[in-house]
């Protein structure tokens, strides 16, 4: 039972997570990035699993793209179905420094009280 409950936090962890990873990339970026390389850079930048699957990748890039953080464009591939390349706005980069203050703001006050010996 103890492994579920881990996967479900872990789950809920990730869902707000996801978008601010996603742009992270999009930010580092020189070049437009297609779902599957932004997987691959993950993986290549991480020496364990990612903490979430591909697939979830794709649809938030959607609504990244959908809520004006990103731009997206389609582009016709000779090895398969057409690629939609994606690119961070202005706006992006910004929500993106919002987030990132969040994040350390969060993690900060976790780690106060989730970590072993932590005072509280």
């Amino acid at each position: 039972m103890t492994h579920g409950h881990a996967r479900k936090f872990q789950k809920e962890l990730n869902g707000g997570l996801v978008a601010l990873v996603l742009l992270a990339v999009l930010e580092r970026s020189t070049e437009d990035l297609y779902g599957y390389e932004i997987a691959k850079r993950l993986a290549r930048q991480s020496d364990r699993a990612p903490l979430f699957k591909e697939g979830t990748i794709y649809p938030v890039l959607r609504t990244l793209s959908a809520s004006g953080l990103a731009t997206s464009r389609i582009v016709p591939s000779y090895s398969g179905p057409p690629r939609r390349y994606y690119r961070i706005t202005d706006e992006g980069r910004a929500v993106l420094a919002e987030w990132r203050s969040i994040w350390r703001e969060t993690r900060d006050f976790v780690e106060q009280f989730a970590e072993p010996g932590a005072s509280t």
